[in-house]
């Protein structure tokens, strides 16, 4: 309790210091928006040229920046959009909402190109925001704009393997990732088994990840945080977009209720394999007239927003997203008397929902209420219906008998969020606020039913509450230095048991030159939910478990430093290097598997620690006709469990000491763009058996067993991963309206990628006596492989 005092104190006490000198000063306040969509402009810069003082939006557009009684010269600026300037002598608080007119390639941002507050000013490091218009230009799998898959692009962020959408963040788990759909969690990012991610990039607004140097306001994971922001919806016109390719279709909707005050966004996408795939497999498995066979598989997303604003200082939000993915395959034989059905089906997927109200107290003090619920869920399922013939002595009898088994797990959150927005001088901007979590846990449950009698094996439901509260300050203490300090604390209360950690962050800037800045961050994470998964199984087998009396929460603590430098306006570089440890990470015991239905799942984990570390270097160009980014990463990742690899370190599965990617996009006249994206990287880590043996076994009649001799954990790396993809658009507009067709090829030159080693027999004859000769075999998924997508806008 004494620490949570010292957290008030310090917010209270940092909140006073400002207002002891607000003589003839002044608050300048407002939005900034997009002039055509009305959407917000997120972190876009506003500066007085005068005094050189200035400030940037926040996720919702908001800005405010107290200055001197006096002539004034603002200069509104944002990457990729046409600058605005006001002048005018500032006798009063002032409210402007500016709305600034953007080109996907502006060629350079004239008058403020040297006043914006480029990555050298900038205190956060270890950050990456990507433009969504980049994003949607560059190639994708299928003809498929992935979100996550351009992530992967990012130095110090792997791949979970070829294809795959998961994310592994400075040597961290896909479970360690804060990924934030408007604010609330999503649990499952992934489709089709991984290969494709959530998330429409025709309804998001804009994207940050952040891999360390980890402001207060973010809690309850330990690697990283995605930050997505949807769409708001135009509020002058109705907006249409969408696109259609081999694998799936996306359309999207947005435009007024009520023009200047109420809009929405619908945006929806379905993959159609099933549909494609239906009448070719019934005909090919079909065997007579009695038989029906059904197997397919699909996803599908839906996403929607409303936006209402009442007055310049209140506005509402409601946002939801639902997606699922469901595999079947349906066989049914009815023939007279005879009869004979299977059903088996997987489905997986989640909803988030939203609402938001954001007020404005005083044009420095900012808050958004935020009430939030999330879901995810995992269910397979086999059922088999039958009947039997009998004779009761006299006739023939008929009885019909039903066997099912099934197995659901998932999370339920409900969450309710307060953070406001204190910015009472250029030198300050503070947030402060808190939240709290209802988890139901569902870890797994396998119901068997042979007719009436039902059996049920796994845990039971768990409830807990989740805490936190944080309190920042972006403080500039000279014209060099900036720092942002803060603390978050967090706290777990489960099966009667209460945890909380207590976790500084701390992040500095220090100016060498002008375009020049060195930097460094400290953090401490928190985590009391984990996922447990076993990597040998390609199905998502998530498991959501807490914290419990014998599960502590997993910690980490990161060190970074390095460089940032921009070069003539339009180059941004950085180099940090890093360092990692996490404490409490999980992993399956040995020969336990998800497949295990005995016992607790609280006896199948064990937990160890982790360390990651390495060098990052990231050059980025983010407006002209060309532009892109290269990103390279250097690093070492492993874990050590009392119980594993004999108690010593093994590399993480998806340590990976090379990965680099470069990204190019190039408008080569106003209809044509091509864009590329090479990527290489070290292979992954594998275990692999160093010695083959076969033996006798007398229980069995002396039938040749084989037995395998396993090396240490994770010791063999497979062949290094790359590949080269490659698009070409064809773009028309016509007024309002605009078209694209996109002709993709991914992996150009056909590289076979390492997907997995398996081990191999051949049989030989040495002299008349037979010889078996074992060796390794690789074997890989993706060829060379060519799309065609279709883009429409109007």
């Amino acid at each position: 309790m004494k620490q949570i005092y010292s957290c008030l104190f310090f917010i209270v006490f940092t909140l006073m210091l400002p207002a002891q000198n607000i003589t003839k000063k002044f608050t300048i306040s407002g939005y900034m928006k997009d002039s055509l969509s009305t959407e917000a402009l997120i972190s876009a810069t506003v500066h007085d040229l005068e005094t050189l003082s200035g400030t940037s939006t926040n996720q919702y557009g908001f800005y405010s920046l107290t200055l001197p009684a006096g002539e004034v010269n603002l200069a509104f600026s944002y990457v990729g959009y046409a600058s605005k300037i006001r002048k005018f002598n500032l006798k009063k608080d002032t409210i402007i909402h500016i709305n600034l007119s953007g080109s996907e390639h502006l060629q350079e941002v004239e008058i403020t190109a040297n006043k914006v507050e480029r990555i050298q000013e900038k205190t956060q490091m270890s950050s990456i925001n990507v433009p969504i218009a980049q994003i949607k230009s560059l190639p994708a799998f299928l003809g498929e704009v992935d979100l996550m898959k351009v992530l992967q692009l990012m130095p110090g962020i792997q791949s979970g393997g070829e294809g795959t959408s998961g994310l592994y963040v400075r040597g961290g788990g896909p479970d360690q990732n804060l990924i934030l759909l408007d604010g609330v969690p999503v649990y499952n990012v992934s489709h089709l088994f991984g290969f494709f991610s959530v998330f429409n990039a025709d309804a998001i607004n804009n994207v940050e990840i952040l891999k360390g140097g980890f402001p207060a306001r973010y809690g309850g994971r330990i690697s990283s945080v995605i930050d997505i922001n949807m769409k708001e919806g135009n509020m002058q016109k109705f907006h249409f977009e969408g696109s259609t390719g081999i694998v799936a279709s996306r359309l999207t909707l947005e435009g007024p209720i009520w023009k200047d005050r109420t809009s929405f966004i619908i945006s929806g996408k379905r993959t159609y394999i099933d549909l494609l795939a239906k009448p070719f497999i019934t005909i090919a498995n079909k065997q007579n007239d009695d038989e029906t066979i059904n197997v397919g598989y699909y996803f599908y997303d839906l996403t929607a927003k409303i936006n209402h604003k009442f007055s310049d200082k209140d506005r509402i939000y409601l946002s939801a997203y639902m997606g699922d993915d469901k595999f079947y395959a349906n066989y049914k034989y009815d023939h007279e008397y005879d009869y004979d059905k299977n059903k088996m089906g997987l489905k997986w997927g989640n909803i988030t929902s939203a609402f938001r109200w954001n007020h404005i107290f005083t044009n420095r003090l900012f808050s958004n209420i935020t009430l939030t619920y999330s879901q995810y869920r995992f269910l397979t399922s086999a059922d088999y219906w039958y009947r039997e013939r009998d004779w009761n002595g006299m006739e023939e009898i008929y009885q019909d008998f039903y066997n099912g088994i099934r197995y659901k797990s998932g999370i339920n959150d409900w969450s309710g969020k307060i953070s406001l927005d204190y910015i009472p001088s250029p030198n300050h901007y503070i947030r402060f606020g808190g939240n709290v979590i209802y988890h139901t846990f569902n870890p797994g449950v396998l119901a068997s039913e042979i007719d009436d009698l039902s059996l049920d094996f796994g845990g039971d439901k768990i409830y807990a509450y989740e805490y936190s509260f944080y309190a920042e300050d972006d403080v500039k203490l000279t014209n060099k230095l900036k720092i942002n300090l803060g603390i978050h604390w967090s706290g777990f209360n489960v099966r009667k048991q209460f945890f909380s950690i207590i976790q500084p962050r701390l992040s500095a800037r220090y100016l060498l030159t002008d375009q020049l800045s060195v930097k460094a961050a400290y953090s401490r994470m928190g985590q009391y939910i984990h996922l447990i998964t076993n990597s040998n199984v390609g199905l998502p087998t998530d498991l959501w478990v807490p914290t419990t009396n014998r599960l502590d929460p997993q910690t980490s603590h990161q060190v970074a430093i390095g460089l940032a430098q921009n070069f003539r306006n339009k180059y941004e570089i950085s180099l940090e290097g890093y360092y990692k440890t996490m404490d409490q990470v999980l992993e399956y015991k040995e020969g336990s598997t998800f497949f295990d239905v005995g016992g607790n799942w609280e006896e199948k984990i064990q937990q160890g620690d982790g360390r990651s570390y390495g060098i990052e270097f990231f050059a980025q160009k983010k407006v002209g006709t060309l532009t892109g980014w290269i990103g390279y990463t250097l690093s070492w990742t492993d874990r050590i469990f009392e119980n594993i690899n004999g108690g010593k370190r093994f590399p993480y599965k998806y340590d990976r000491r090379h990965d680099l990617s470069i990204v190019a996009t190039k408008m080569l006249t106003p209809k044509i763009e091509l864009s590329a994206v090479w990527v290489f990287g070290t292979g992954n880590s594998i275990t692999v058996p160093i010695g083959i043996y076969e033996l006798s076994d007398p229980s069995n009649g002396g039938t040749p067993e084989t037995y395998y001799e396993y090396g240490e954990r994770n010791s063999y790396r497979m062949d290094p991963y790359h590949r080269l993809d490659f698009n070409i658009s064809f773009i028309r507009k016509r007024g309002q309206y605009e078209r694209k067709w996109i002709i993709g090829v991914y992996n150009v030159y056909n590289r076979k990628n390492p997907f997995f080693i398996d081990i191999h027999s051949k049989y030989r004859s040495d002299n008349g006596i037979p010889q078996v000769k074992y060796e390794y075999a690789q074997y890989s998924l993706f060829p060379i492989i060519p799309s065609v997508s279709y883009q429409f806008k109007f």
